[in-house]
């Protein structure tokens, strides 16, 4: 079966994201790569860019989220788009409330977490950086 590692785009600020997520999930960074590392005569980084993340890839049980910062010359991201929504499936209601609760420290909660008209405990929100998870716990799913 396939897996899916989420990636997320930022606006120079991926390194602190990223911080604070490990904070919430634990894990270790596998990998952190500037854009300094990439700098050749054929591809120079301006100075201003090369301490920025280039790739960053945070390791969460078997699963990794992966990030970088956009390069200024290729314009900003907009933060307040639906890029999309990550999802994380939790093995425990407790779990779900340690997840919710650490990843939306000043965000903005879209739905609380409670119980769910389908059956399940879910809440969605939208963390300090503009990024949306939601986040869910199914116990039908977890014996």
């Amino acid at each position: 079966m396939a897996t899916i590692h989420p990636h997320i785009n930022f606006n120079g600020n991926a390194e602190e994201a990223f911080t604070f997520y490990k904070s919430v999930f634990g894990g270790e960074f596998v990998r952190i790569i500037r854009f300094k590392d990439l700098s050749n005569a054929e591809f120079p980084i301006p100075e201003k860019e090369a301490e920025k993340i280039m790739h960053i890839a945070l390791s969460i049980g078997k699963n990794f989220l992966m990030g970088n910062d956009v390069p200024e010359i290729m314009g900003r991201v907009n933060e307040n788009e639906n890029r999309s929504k990550i999802v994380i499936s939790a093995e425990s209601r407790e779990e779900a409330d340690k997840l919710f609760n650490g990843l939306s420290a000043g965000g903005t909660v879209e739905v609380p977490i409670d119980a769910s008209p389908w059956g399940s405990y879910f809440g969605m929100f939208r963390d300090k950086y503009g990024i949306e998870w939601m986040v869910d716990f199914d116990a039908t799913q977890n014996n």
